[in-house]
């Protein structure tokens, strides 16, 4: 993980976040339900929520995508933003979310069974059907 602060936010600005802790490396997600809310697949770091804090929330609304987990986004743009599982102590953020350099690398695939037909994964990254911690 990388220790720095960052900030990041939505397309319109309505939605602005701070980071104080280390960002985990981004983990490229092609399961179903990420497909459908970014239009792609996901690239998302994850940070500890005690090192997370919401600086404008005007436009986020959060969306209950299955039994254990949400999402957010921002209602003004349609920015994907976070991921947030119950019970975890870590919130996924979109890596693209992020403001100007990251520092983190794209580091793993997963879902890799469910990705779409139109594109192909060819780097040399570890693939998984499901998620490897």
């Amino acid at each position: 993980m990388k220790t720095k602060f960052k900030t990041g936010g939505c397309l319109c600005g309505a939605v602005r976040y701070e980071i104080k802790g280390p960002l985990r490396d981004s983990i490229a997600c092609h399961c179903v339900q990420c497909r459908k809310t970014s239009g792609h697949y996901v690239s998302a770091t994850a940070v500890h929520k005690l090192d997370f804090e919401i600086i404008e929330d005007t436009g986020l609304k959060w969306y209950q995508s299955s039994s254990y987990a949400k999402r957010g986004f921002c209602s003004a743009c349609g920015s994907s933003l976070f991921w947030d599982m119950d019970d975890r102590d870590l919130m996924g953020v979109m890596s693209g979310t992020l403001d100007g350099k990251t520092g983190i690398k794209t580091s793993t695939h997963i879902y890799v069974g469910d990705k779409g037909d139109y594109y192909e994964l060819t780097d040399d990254l570890p693939k998984f059907d499901g998620y490897e911690k």
